[in-house]
């Protein structure tokens, strides 16, 4: 299974919303990381077919998915940001009716509806109407209906948003154990989801694919470009105008600023084995 793109762009009138996107995926999970109006969500919604491309060309197996139509779609999860539900649905009327509309088999989707609710921590809640839900709730009756029918891609904008520390490592771990034979496209603000599960990450700015690779190449390219020192409260606001600092944390010394780039405190130490993805992330968007 490969799902290819080929010089992919989007324009919004004179707006460049994605510039000759290139990129080929195999089953995995692909985390795609970049500022709001990075180009994310037009991605996955020219991905979805939801809107119409400016030129360029997606290929799933070697074959035009706007020539595979249904066929394509049928292979597609999607878990929108933002979206509208029918309020008065509970969440096991929800699933059922997400699965007459993906045409799927009646009986499968009977018996895949509890394993969901179950999974993502629905089940005391699966015969409550949805507009009673809390919205961490909500956020995970969506990644359900995305997850129905085992699609073969799973696109997933800001999955855990809203979602407490313990839903978000139950949900990432069911994540990792279903991405053997999918192709997962995560796109989240919480760079610590990625790191932990993502076999590939993409970075986006401005339309663009400015880096992309493997969290560990990602962050080994980032030696000799991460920096620390500890520094006064009252030098901070000083230090923030002058430097990119990622990262500010109390210690037992003093406070611990942490700094991004070629530009850092002449007594700065550089960091070598605590590099993170978010350093990798705020380097490509912060300082490039």
């Amino acid at each position: 299974m490969e799902l290819s793109f080929k010089d992919l762009t989007k324009y919004y009138g004179n707006l460049c919303a994605l510039d000759n996107f290139t990129v080929d995926m195999r089953p995995g999970i692909y985390g795609l990381l970049g500022p709001n109006g990075a180009g994310k969500s037009t991605l996955m919604k020219l991905m979805t077919d939801l809107i119409p491309r400016s030129s360029g060309s997606i290929l799933y197996d070697g074959e035009e998915i706007l020539t595979l139509g249904r066929r394509f779609r049928h292979k597609l999860g999607y878990m929108p940001q933002n979206t509208g539900f029918y309020e008065d649905y509970t969440s096991r009327q929800y699933l059922q009716y997400i699965g007459s509309v993906k045409e799927l088999d009646r009986h499968r989707v009977t018996e895949q509806i509890p394993e969901l609710l179950q999974t993502l921590n629905l089940s005391p809640q699966a015969d409550r109407k949805i507009k009673k839900l809390s919205g961490g709730m909500r956020q995970r009756v969506m990644l359900a209906q995305a997850m129905l029918g085992s699609p073969e891609i799973l696109i997933l904008d800001e999955p855990t948003a809203g979602l407490d520390p313990e839903e978000r490592i139950n949900i990432r771990n069911h994540l990792f154990e279903t991405a053997e034979n999918k192709i997962v496209l995560m796109a989240t603000h919480i760079v610590s989801d990625l790191e932990s599960i993502a076999d590939y990450i993409l970075i986006l700015s401005h339309g663009r694919l400015i880096q992309q690779g493997t969290p560990a190449a990602l962050i080994d390219g980032l030696q000799g470009k991460v920096w620390e020192r500890i520094c006064e409260p009252s030098e901070l606001p000083e230090l923030q105008k002058q430097y990119e600092v990622s990262r500010i944390e109390t210690t037992a010394e003093g406070i611990l600023a942490r700094f991004v780039g070629d530009r850092h405190p002449e007594d700065a130490v550089t960091v070598k084995n605590r590099i993170s993805l978010e350093d990798v992330y705020l380097f490509y968007n912060g300082v490039l």
